[in-house]
């Protein structure tokens, strides 16, 4: 049996932050990543990812917004 976890959108974007925030602090954004997870309580990975899509929605990293990746899924 798998555990799954769902966070809030007010973890998620304090995590994000928290992230941004002591990005300065260590050598990599992965090494950031790492050390905050386990403080909200997810994987690294889940993170990273929430770090890469807050960046994309804010322009700072290419690809797809969110906005941009749900209108395809109506189309």
């Amino acid at each position: 049996m798998t555990k799954t976890h769902k966070f809030s959108p007010e973890v998620r974007d304090r995590a994000v932050r928290l992230v941004q925030e002591s990005r300065g602090e260590y050598s990599s954004l992965w090494a950031a990543v790492e050390s905050i997870a386990p403080k909200i309580g997810c994987v690294p990975q889940t993170l990273l990812e929430w770090v890469k899509r807050s960046e994309i929605d804010a322009g700072q990293r290419d690809g797809l917004t969110t906005d941009e990746r749900n209108r395809l899924k109506q189309l």
